[in-house]
């Protein structure tokens, strides 16, 4: 059993813990070996971490611990436990993507985002679950298998920074990273009820996207509260040569943010951009929110957007990324690719150059109508997701509000017409859905200016947390049990994939 000071320490905040490690009030080999703790007596519920290397983890905490002794000078995250996207190359450890074809890479150099985590003084203790090659919002791959979310396992964390959102929100790590095309930071993060920031294109470099150019993939934070999802924005925010679009910024803005008045906030809002589905029961639940919160502010006004054919220009800019990423493994074997990268792959095989040029050309005529929208309000509200967790057993939504969907990332629409705007976006905890589960608030941003929608976040949620059912929830770990997919569902989970809790191993993944 995890000791009562142990509790306490996992569900402390990571400026918190590394404010009381600098005051040498908590170790960080005592915290270390709660968050270890932690993590095998809930990890194999909800199947977040997969490979670990607990044994280093320990010896680089003690080693972080004789520092602070020293009185050396401590990074941002000095002794804090991290963990890392499966989709991030990490120095020694094994990194799958989720995919077959990586079951033993183990690479010999860390990506920069793990690269400039460790130089801020934390420690990698283990990597967290994606879909098989981040292809999709349902955390399930046929090397770990499925995360459960942890208010019920049966039902899926979003994705594709499923295992990095389950593991925050079950206090396993103060630290996790992530990454977003079409939603993948703000999905499970609003799913597993977390914070999740898609920072504007650059502001973290993103060294391992082939095509440097476009602004369609980022990297950024994930975080219990605002302030956390903070503390490692600066510690990895900044240019780098490896990513053209990086530029050079005062990282440590981020630090300490201030909350915005939120008195003084003119807030436009959407239900669906004017060209998502969505729910109904999703869309009575977002209304409720902005009844709530409307009395806030000093201007709270639905907005009408005309943002062109933007489901097709996602799908050709998103096939585009995936034809860069997946075009020799396709060659040597289309068999070697499960069916979401496949798909996507295949599709972009099809397009021509001509198509290519109309989604970049749309791309553009989209962000400028879209900003010319709301021009004068500081941020825009609209919901994260169009459904409440679905059961992880079902690879996606298929259909919203009746409505048959077109692919299997269709359903993402909502976060990923706001991506193709390359604004910052985040996703907050806002109390439950109508089936008592997470329920997400996206707040989209202006242009590059991040540290205003943190702190507009920041004022959300320390109102939230004042107002009933508008602050975070928390799940009751005491309460978890085994997922029963077939149970819940009706349905079996299908042959290729392992069950939830199939998780972690010691440096090696697990075979089917």
């Amino acid at each position: 059993m995890t000791s009562p000071r142990a509790t306490t320490l996992v569900e402390l905040t990571a400026p918190e813990l590394r404010r009381l490690i600098g005051e040498r009030a908590v170790s960080p080999v005592e915290l270390m070996q709660a968050c270890i703790a932690r993590i095998e007596a809930v990890n194999p519920l909800v199947n977040a971490v997969t490979a670990t290397r607990f044994e280093q983890a320990l010896e680089e905490a003690r080693q972080a611990e004789q520092a602070v002794m020293r009185g050396e000078p401590l990074g941002l995250l000095h002794g804090l436990p991290v963990g890392v996207k499966d989709l991030e190359p990490t120095a020694g450890l094994l990194t799958t993507f989720g995919s077959p074809n990586f079951r033993s890479f183990v690479p010999a150099e860390d990506a920069e985002l793990v690269a400039r985590l460790r130089q801020a003084g934390g420690i990698v203790v283990g990597k967290t679950n994606v879909p098989e090659l981040g292809a999709g919002a349902n955390t399930f791959n046929p090397v770990w298998g499925a995360t459960g979310n942890p208010f019920n396992p049966d039902l899926n964390a979003g994705g594709s920074s499923g295992g990095s959102a389950a593991a925050l929100a079950c206090d396993m790590l103060p630290v996790c990273t992530g990454s977003d095309t079409g939603g993948s930071l703000r999905i499970p993060a609003a799913k597993c009820g977390v914070v999740g920031l898609r920072p504007s294109p650059g502001l973290v470099p993103n060294t391992r996207r082939l095509l440097g150019w476009s602004p369609i993939s980022v990297v950024g934070p994930m975080g219990r509260t605002v302030e956390e999802t903070c503390l490692q924005l600066a510690a990895t925010a900044g240019a780098h040569p490896g990513d053209p679009l990086s530029y050079p910024v005062d990282a440590g803005a981020f630090l300490a943010p201030r909350a915005a008045e939120l008195g003084r906030l003119r807030v436009a809002w959407t239900e669906d951009f004017g060209l998502c589905d969505v729910d109904p029961d999703v869309r009575r639940t977002f209304r409720a929110r902005l009844a709530a919160m409307a009395p806030w502010f000093a201007a709270c006004d639905e907005v009408r957007l005309d943002l062109g054919d933007a489901h097709r220009c996602f799908d050709v800019l998103r096939a585009e990324a995936f034809v860069a990423g997946t075009r020799d493994a396709y060659a040597r074997d289309p068999a070697s690719l499960g069916p979401n990268p496949r798909a996507n792959y295949e599709m972009g095989a099809r397009m021509s150059l001509p198509d290519c040029a109309w989604a970049q050309a749309e791309q553009t005529r989209l962000l400028r109508r879209f900003q010319a929208a709301w021009q004068d309000y500081d941020v825009l509200l609209s919901p994260v997701t169009p459904v409440s967790p679905f059961p992880w057993t079902q690879p996606h939504a298929a259909t919203i509000d009746g409505r048959p969907q077109a692919n299997y990332y269709r359903w993402l629409a909502l976060t990923y017409v706001v991506t193709l705007t390359t604004l910052p976006a985040l996703s907050l905890p806002c109390g439950v859905d109508e089936a008592g589960m997470p329920f997400g608030l996206q707040v989209v941003g202006r242009f590059r200016d991040d540290a205003r929608l943190l702190a507009v976040a920041l004022g959300l949620e320390q109102a939230g947390a004042l107002t009933p059912g508008l602050g975070r929830p928390r799940p009751d770990l005491s309460a978890l049990r085994p997922a029963h997919p077939a149970l819940r569902s009706g349905v079996t989970a299908p042959p290729q994939w392992p069950a939830a809790g199939a998780g972690a191993q010691q440096g090696v993944a697990s075979v089917v």
